[in-house]
Order: structure tokens, then C-alpha cells, then sequence
């Protein structure tokens, strides 16, 4: 797997994918496709990993100091988990910067 780019892996994910969704698979195909899946699926986070690391390390600013900016992944999965628990980031963000009790 590690000799495959990124986008031949999500290649060969989303094939796996649409033969998991619209073929008559036997149990042991569907067995195995899906953790050819979760394999493939774990390298390409790693891969997005990775480059997120690099991008942050482009994004310091003249003093070396990291300024990150949130991918619209990171947003999105942020709303998601707190939309699950009934938080929500308005709170969140005035909890962590201790701004809970402003005087107006």
C-alpha cells in the first residue's frame, strides 16, 4: 500500500466502496473488501496528516511562531461533535478563552 499515492488510494477506496454499495458480494468478499477498506482508508489519513504537519510548518510566522488556521475539515467535524453533545462553539470558544463572565 505504501508504494500508492494518495489519489491511487482514494482510487481504489471509492472502487471498493461502489462494489460494497451495488454488488451481490458473498459474505467472505464483503469481509475482505472491507478491510482492504479500512486499510486503505488509515493510509489516506495518515497521508492527510502528514500534510497538514507540513502546512502548519509553512504557516509560522516571522517570529516562528505557529499561527494555525483550522482546516474546514477540522470546522466541520468540530460542529458535528458538538452538535452531538448540545454544545455549542460560541460556548466552547468563551470557556476555553474565559470569557464567561463579561461585565454588560
Amino acid at each position: 500500500m505504501k508504494n500508492l499515492s494518495f489519489e491511487q488510494a482514494l482510487e481504489e477506496l471509492e472502487k471498493i466502496v461502489d462494489r460494497l454499495e451495488n454488488e451481490e458480494l458473498t459474505l467472505e468478499e464483503s469481509l475482505r473488501l472491507f478491510e482492504e477498506g479500512v486499510k486503505l482508508a488509515r493510509f489516506l489519513r495518515e497521508e492527510l496528516e502528514k500534510a497538514e504537519k507540513k502546512v502548519e510548518i509553512l504557516l509560522k510566522d516571522t517570529q516562528g511562531e505557529l499561527k494555525p488556521h483550522p482546516f474546514e475539515v477540522e470546522k466541520r467535524q468540530e460542529l458535528i461533535e458538538n452538535k452531538g453533545r448540545g454544545d455549542s462553539s460560541l460556548e466552547k470558544k468563551k470557556e476555553e478563552q474565559g470569557e464567561d463572565d463579561i461585565p454588560f
